[in-house]
């Protein structure tokens, strides 16, 4: 029988890009504690590596329930999750029809695409004489670009996906009802699309869906709109956009870390899964998961129907698992990270977010051998959303 717990406010104080000390003692004390978030009701929250992987992996754990309940949350609004509230046999099925277009085959394939992307941004950063802001320049433009080309959205609507994108993850939203606003505008587009690809198909990811559809896979013109839109669109723009220049940012504030990888870029890889590992890029814990019925998680018994939240900072940060997981090291070899999730909804697009990041990491060392800070870090304005942190707005000069 469990003890009664103290349930503590969620998400715990953040500050620019570090990790809660709150967590850490909670994986050591109370590896399975007591939360109330902004809005929902109150959820456990699973802060161990084991414990999280064990609730995104779980089939007695469910996402699909969660539609439609008080589910814990940072935004008022109780939206649809997309192909994030579904359980297999749905899941697999819509995931299945996008995964060929997100194998690290084609990634590879498409990195040279990303790396002149990159170049070219860089470019106009160099040429502008600075200073220059990762985010608005870089950080933005180069995912948004990415995926648009992927699903064949027109050039001259992207500066619209931009917008929409930033619209649904931006803090903002929690308090209107912008959202819907947002989520409506997107869908009509989208559906637009859709309309275009059946009268003059494409090769592209779209075209791609729409045949699914079409011919047998069973995809409804809801799923596909949705899928398209808010879940392969906003997912595949917000994490790189936020992940990318907090990266720069702990490189800059960390000389020791930039003088190693510039001397051995080999390490770029390695060093951007120890960055997805160690920067916290999610806000907080959230997509809740349901118990469908009593199920122990570790020493805690969750009764069915309540749910649980796996806190990804915490878990990445687990001595039982990464050996000195506050320090960053940039040739770890062993880094079973949990950023992009565990399980059937671990990150379709996390191939595509590796590359990126690696390739406009790399053009930003090559082309900014002086790259700076422009204004003392603890001047650099932080945005916490409802679903990514990072800076507003990263100046560099060179």
């Amino acid at each position: 029988m469990n003890e009664p717990r103290t349930v503590r406010p969620y998400p715990f104080d953040m500050e620019d890009i570090s990790v809660s000390p709150l967590y850490a003692k909670l994986r050591a004390d109370e590896p399975m504690s007591r939360v109330q978030l902004p809005y929902g009701e109150v959820s456990w929250l699973a802060t161990r590596h084991a414990d999280c992987k064990q609730v995104m992996t779980d089939p007695r754990f469910s996402r699909a329930i969660a539609q439609g309940l008080d589910q814990p949350r940072l935004r008022r609004q109780s939206v649809g999750d997309g192909i994030m509230g579904m359980d297999p046999p749905d899941h697999t099925r819509l995931r299945r029809l996008v995964a060929k277009a997100f194998t690290a085959r084609r990634m590879n394939q498409m990195r040279g695409e990303v790396r002149g992307l990159a170049d070219r941004l860089v470019d106009d950063m160099l040429a502008g004489g600075g200073p220059a802001d990762v985010v608005e320049d870089l950080a933005r433009l180069l995912p948004v670009n990415v995926i648009c080309d992927l699903l064949g959205v027109p050039f001259e609507d992207r500066h619209v996906f931009r917008r929409w994108t930033e619209g649904v993850t931006n803090d903002e939203t929690a308090k209107d009802d912008v959202l819907f606003d947002i989520g409506g505008e997107l869908d009509a587009y989208m559906a637009d699309l859709v309309a275009q690809r059946r009268r003059e198909p494409t090769d592209d990811l779209l075209g791609a869906l729409v045949y699914a559809r079409d011919n047998g896979d069973k995809l409804t013109d809801t799923e596909l709109i949705a899928l398209a839109g808010a879940g392969l669109l906003t997912g595949g723009v917000e994490t790189v956009a936020s992940a990318l220049p907090s990266f720069v940012y702990t490189l800059l504030t960390r000389p020791e870390l930039m003088a190693r990888l510039r001397a051995e870029p080999e390490l770029m890889p390695t060093a951007v899964e120890e960055l997805l590992r160690y920067v916290p890029i999610n806000t907080a814990a959230m997509f809740a998961r349901y118990a469908l019925e009593d199920v122990w998680v570790g020493d805690t018994l969750v009764r069915t129907g309540e749910p649980v939240l796996a806190a990804l900072h915490a878990a990445n940060r687990d001595p039982e698992v990464f050996e000195n997981p506050e320090e960053i090291d940039l040739a770890r070899a062993h880094n079973p990270h949990l950023t992009f999730g565990h399980g059937p909804h671990h990150c379709i697009g996390a191939q595509l977010a590796r590359m990126e990041l690696q390739e406009s990491l790399t053009v930003l060392l090559e082309k900014m051998p002086q790259m700076r800070l422009a204004d003392d870090p603890e001047h650099v304005e932080w945005k916490f959303g409802v679903i990514v942190r990072g800076p507003a707005a990263l100046r560099i000069t060179w």
